[in-house]
């Protein structure tokens, strides 16, 4: 009985560990995003200021 115990505790710790170093390797990718497409002029709008 105080076996399983043991093992289990080893492997919850096991788990635990893993779940934080998985979590710590996240949060150190660096995301890249592409950069933006250059503005484009919006004078092609027929409805932007006629009034």
């Amino acid at each position: 009985m105080i076996a399983i115990l043991i093992v289990s505790l080893i492997i919850m710790l096991g788990v635990l560990l893993m779940t934080m170093f998985t979590i710590n390797k996240g949060y150190q990718y660096e995301h890249k995003v592409d950069p933006l497409p250059e503005q484009i002029p919006e004078d092609h709008s027929e409805n932007s200021t006629q009034q």
